[in-house]
């Protein structure tokens, strides 16, 4: 593309942004699937957060990093993680008029990291192709059939992506053929960039993860002062591409140096921290949801029982039922107006 053409279709992007308002923004949450059918008790706080799409997550499980065969849709998961429940799922948000990305997940054995999945052999590639694309192409006609605004096609899979690039961009083709909406796939902080396929998606998906501060408390400057590295290169990636960046996942735990590792989740960090879950996440909205390059977010993580979860004692990601929360509502309300 030419330099010209480049900056006209920027231009005409943020122009559109703007046109559009802000309230087109993606204030989204990330659904947890669990063993229940829903109701309208349990999506209403979801529409009191001010959240206007969801994340619903079925999921596929695999054995260990070299094992090619993905289990899914068995009787064996939880109703949530599953086809079936994911329908009723969306059926239910759609009630109250929460749009829906689909974004199909896999889960490794011990929870060993995704990014990590290679296989030893050629052989053994062929299967997990076979396996995904089954895998993913199930949800590709299930966001046909419901009309999800969006699907998210993988979840942060570097290693599959980079050794079998052809692969994914020949998927990517076969998920077009069955489904029209916006595609979208969620690479993690340190991968996005090197991620192949973004010229063939509508959306540049980031799990936002990314190091803001190294202090045990930070504060809202100092996490402000810590996205000012990372804010140009997502930028200047959102330029290359001409796509609009949607963070796939963000979010914070409510824990001392809540912004040094984002994406740790070890269970025995459980000091308490609120106000440094608060001071990270006003920063990502502050720095983010002004930008007309910027598509929006889905907040991690929300469960279904919502006045059960969450809470002043917890340290886990969830905002709710802590300050956060409100932090939430509040920003998301911003786009309405």
């Amino acid at each position: 593309m030419s330099s010209f053409k480049r900056l006209f279709s920027m231009v005409l992007l943020v122009v559109l942004s703007a046109c559009r308002g802000r309230e087109d923004k993606i204030n989204g949450v990330s659904f947890v699937a669990s063993r229940d059918v829903i109701d309208a008790s349990h999506v209403n706080p979801i529409v009191e957060v001010n959240a206007n799409f969801a994340a619903v997550m079925p999921f596929g499980f695999i054995k260990n990093l070299d094992h090619p065969d993905i289990n899914h849709n068995t009787d064996r998961q939880w109703f949530g993680e599953t086809k079936p429940g994911a329908k009723q799922y969306i059926e239910e948000l759609r009630k109250k008029n929460i749009k829906v990305m689909i974004k199909p997940q896999i889960w490794v054995w011990r929870g060993e990291f995704t990014g990590l999945i290679k296989m030893s052999s050629e052989e053994n590639w062929k299967i997990l192709e076979a396996s995904y694309s089954n895998f993913i192409l199930e949800y590709a006609q299930l966001a046909k059939e419901v009309n999800a605004e969006i699907l998210c096609i993988g979840t942060e899979l570097e290693l599959f992506v980079q050794h079998r690039p052809e692969y994914w961009r020949a998927l990517i083709k076969d998920i077009k053929n069955i489904y029209t909406g916006k595609l979208t796939y969620a690479a993690n902080w340190d991968e996005f960039k090197r991620t192949p396929f973004w010229d063939q998606l509508d959306f540049i998906g980031v799990d936002a993860y990314f190091p803001v501060s190294d202090k045990k408390t930070p504060s809202y400057q100092d996490c402000l002062e810590g996205w000012k590295i990372h804010k140009p290169v997502i930028e200047e990636l959102t330029n290359t591409y001409n796509k609009p960046i949607l963070f796939t996942e963000y979010g914070y735990r409510s824990v001392d140096f809540s912004g040094r590792e984002p994406w740790v989740s070890d269970i025995a960090m459980d000091v308490v921290n609120l106000d440094a879950q608060v001071n990270t996440t006003k920063a990502l909205f502050e720095t983010f949801w002004k930008e007309p390059w910027f598509a929006g977010g889905f907040i991690w993580k929300w469960f279904h029982k919502h006045h059960e979860v969450g809470g002043k004692n917890n340290s886990r990601f969830t905002p709710q039922n802590k300050p956060v929360e409100e932090v939430i509502r509040t920003y998301y309300k911003k786009d309405d107006e």
